[in-house]
């Protein structure tokens, strides 16, 4: 059986990929792993259609698999071959797509055929994330109000959040509890929390501040490319909570129906007062040109993004 993973949540995608593996009982020597952006699509089907040499069996990896979703970062070849593989698959080898796009476009032929003869499985953020973060602690005893800021400080990212609460079971080895006290002295606040005033000082054209800012998040390695994922992610939720509010939504409602945790949900409506919805919608479909030019390679990923702040 083929899979085809996809979704924002890749902490969520890389654990079902375990959870395959294990249940195919393959060992490492007999998976393959490939990246789209950087391997044709014959050369993996090439493999696909290989005898292995040690088991009758074999698994292939394909990251960045964005043939499946609406937009694509670049022309692909061959995807006829990879229609053609998926009505008749090698029966010994099975082929995991990880797309790590929220949506794939399920008018797509190639989605379409993958779902009749393998399986397709979401993986976007979660509606109950306060129980995901309790289980990734097992079997230490951590108090709810230590999960609630442990979110407030790192974000909705199970990925970060994954890497804190593995620092916190570390640091808290010997008696395997974790309360507040601890999530302050270990954790490292996210860029989520500040990225309001960030926000701010784009929207109300304080360039210079912006820039500063800009400057700090590369000089800390951030990837601009993330940067402006996540720009668009808060203006779209500025968005949707100040349309939300409007209609008499509460907060915990808004959090329930954006499947947002209620902090940035609370961040977002108190911005989104400040500003006109059109500036908001007119930012994301900047930012959505901006995101396409830089992973196409015609836009500078560093200078692009510094070039949209200053034209603001």
């Amino acid at each position: 059986m083929n899979y085809l993973l996809y979704g924002e949540e890749r902490y969520l995608i890389d654990k079902e990929l375990k959870n395959i593996i294990d249940s195919k009982n393959i060992e490492d020597i007999n998976i393959s792993k490939y990246n789209l952006e950087e391997n044709t699509i014959k050369e993996i089907l090439e493999d696909a259609q290989t005898v292995s040499l040690f088991s009758s069996n074999k698994l292939i990896i394909v990251d960045n698999a964005y043939v499946f979703n609406r937009v694509m970062t670049k022309k692909i070849d061959d995807l006829d071959l990879l229609e053609k593989y998926l009505k008749t698959p090698n029966i010994n080898t099975t082929i995991i797509f990880i797309d790590n796009n929220e949506k794939i476009d399920s008018v797509k032929n190639i989605v379409k055929l993958i779902k009749e003869n393998g399986s397709i499985k979401e993986f976007n953020p979660a509606k109950n994330i306060n129980k995901i973060v309790s289980d990734m602690f097992q079997d230490y005893k951590v108090s709810s109000s230590a999960i609630n800021l442990l979110l407030e400080r790192v974000g909705n990212n199970l990925e970060l959040i994954y890497k804190e609460v593995e620092k916190l079971k570390l640091y808290k080895i010997d008696d395997k509890t974790i309360n507040v006290e601890d999530v302050e002295a270990i954790t490292v606040e996210n860029i989520n929390i500040d990225i309001f005033k960030f926000v701010d000082d784009i929207i109300n054209k304080n360039k210079n501040n912006a820039i500063k800012t800009y400057k700090q998040l590369i000089a800390i390695n951030e990837e601009p490319i993330k940067i402006v994922a996540l720009l668009a992610s808060k203006f779209r939720l500025m968005y949707q909570a100040s349309q939300l509010i409007k209609k008499g939504y509460t907060e915990d409602a808004i959090s329930e129906i954006l499947k947002v945790h209620k902090y940035p949900v609370h961040l977002a409506i108190l911005a989104g007062y400040k500003y006109n919805p059109k500036l908001l919608l007119k930012y994301l479909n900047d930012l959505a040109d901006l995101d396409i030019g830089i992973k196409t390679g015609e836009k500078d990923k560093e200078l692009a993004l510094e070039l949209f702040i200053l034209s603001l």
